[in-house]
């Protein structure tokens, strides 16, 4: 596996998390706590997306650098974590993206210098 290939890996297991996360932050806590005036699932879900976000980062930024993106590119997929159902579009986007560069590269013939 390739160095692309684990950055990836973790690329998506942590879109996936950090997603998931923040669905039970917008869906979950934050009705219950304008609605039925509990904050104590706010008060446990909000540090653990911003926890679980800083990692996203983290890892998003690895993937970025091994895979060569440019910069908008990477600054629009770290936001993506930001924004409810955006971190699983951007999972999808950067799967086929990273796929198609390693085909590509694949295919290309390889020459020596003889």
């Amino acid at each position: 596996m390739t160095g692309v290939e684990s950055a990836l890996k973790r690329f998506r297991v942590a879109a996936y998390v950090v997603g998931v996360f923040l669905l039970l932050l917008t869906l979950v806590a934050m009705p219950l706590k304008y609605l039925a005036h509990d904050e104590t699932v706010i008060a446990i879900v909000g540090p653990m997306h911003g926890f679980l976000y800083m990692v996203y980062l983290v890892i998003t930024f690895q993937l970025a650098v091994r895979a060569r993106w440019r910069f908008l590119y990477t600054l629009g997929i770290l936001l993506a974590g930001t924004i409810p159902f955006l971190s699983f579009v951007a999972e999808r986007k950067v799967t086929h993206r990273v796929r198609a560069a390693q085909a590509a590269a694949e295919a290309e013939p390889i020459t020596s210098a003889v």
